[in-house]
């Protein structure tokens, strides 16, 4: 099975994102409980994995972990801020363990918006040293922005600034803001943009990215507003595909195994030609208004065509439409008449982490030191994941 699942190494951070959906957890892993979950992934012939966070770069046991994965046969990726990237000799040690790939999270070109978004000062200028000492490793770069309001107005700044300074980096990543978990779900108010705020910028960085040949992906962002790059929704994808995605949290969710990729429809999208390969509005947390969705009317087919011929794909299965088309339905016939057949949690599934004391000592002291930083900032504290008193 074709597919890449994520592994939370850590769920602490350096940064202090107003929405970050993953913060801090009293969870922690060492390499014997990282090394189950590789070992899950291999059983399941996963093609990678990807090692999030918090921010992975802070665990120590990284690198271990890394070639732990490679020498398993896994593509090994990471989802990372950037900002340990360029400590001497760190990415050259993330390259030889066999890291291939770094997916690094730069949120706006501008200093004054990052250093808002991040919580802290000079996070930009890390993140560049990060990524020019990642690619001089031989570390492939792709580049990660979570849309929120502070920088829906300028994404296709961040493309023009990229495509000018950047130039071997061929591959962007949006993810539109998640409102229901973590700080991003009491910091609505100021993060969550409308997909109106947003439309017209990204829809002219993906014209800039398209036209200069590189690729790219937008997650949580329904069809309507991305037509002419429908083929680009993740969720899309991956409907399409028909994939699995697992996520190892590293917190009380534990794992989670996801089959089905549609959400949030309005009585509108009844009408839509795409309806049945689009994801909808991600609303969990009901930060976005249904309102804003608008029926589509242009052939379903074409868009499953460019998934299915993507020379750049590794995971595709299918050699034409019409042979996907017929799986594709038996897929669907097979979950209407048993919606419970593969369950998005079950006991098959290896356990996450453990709480230690250590752990907890260490997730009461970020929470403190975070909250001094959050009140200066006017941002507020996600939930405790435990009691605090």
């Amino acid at each position: 099975m074709a597919n890449i699942g994520y592994i939370q190494v850590v769920r602490h951070c350096n940064h202090l994102c107003g929405f970050c959906s993953n913060p801090t957890s009293p969870y922690t892993h060492d390499f014997d409980s990282m090394k189950v979950l590789v070992d899950d992934f291999v059983e399941r012939d996963y093609f990678g994995i990807i090692l999030t966070g918090g921010e992975p770069t802070l665990h120590p046991e990284l690198p271990k972990i890394t070639r732990y994965a490679r020498d398993c046969g896994l593509h090994v990726r990471m989802i990372t801020n950037g900002h340990n990237l360029g400590n001497e000799g760190f990415a050259q040690e993330m390259a030889d363990a066999g890291l291939q790939l770094a997916h690094v999270s730069v949120y706006s070109i501008r200093p004054d918006v990052e250093e808002r978004l991040r919580g802290m000062k000079d996070t930009l200028g890390r993140a560049m040293s990060g990524i020019e000492a990642a690619h001089n490793a031989g570390i492939d770069i792709n580049i990660n922005c979570v849309i929120n309001a502070f920088n829906a107005d300028h994404l296709h700044e961040n493309i023009e600034y990229w495509l000018e300074h950047h130039p071997y980096i061929r591959h962007f990543v949006w993810n539109n803001l998640d409102p229901s978990m973590g700080r991003a779900e009491v910091n609505q108010d100021q993060y969550t943009p409308r997909l109106a705020d947003f439309e017209h910028s990204l829809r002219r960085a993906l014209t800039l990215l398209n036209d200069s040949g590189r690729t790219f992906r937008v997650e949580k962002v329904p069809l309507c507003y991305m037509a002419d790059f429908a083929w680009a929704s993740t969720e899309t994808r991956k409907i399409v595909k028909l994939e699995e995605r697992i996520v190892h949290f590293l917190d009380d969710k534990q794992t989670v195994r996801q089959t089905d990729w549609d959400h949030l429809y309005a009585d509108v999208c009844a009408a839509c030609s795409v309806r049945e390969i689009c994801g909808g509005l991600f609303n969990r947390g009901d930060g976005y208004d249904p309102a804003e969705l608008y029926p589509l009317f242009m052939p379903l087919e074409p868009i499953v065509e460019t998934i299915l011929n993507d020379p750049g794909d590794p995971t595709t299965q299918f050699k034409n439409v019409t042979e996907w088309r017929a799986a594709f339905d038996a897929h669907n016939a097979r979950r209407a008449a048993d919606p419970d057949s593969v369950p998005e949690q079950g006991d098959a599934l290896p356990g996450v982490g453990q709480v230690t004391d250590q752990g907890l000592r260490l997730y009461h002291s970020k929470r403190k030191s975070e909250g001094r930083r959050a009140e200066k900032r006017g941002v507020s504290m996600e939930r405790p994941a435990v009691n605090e008193d």
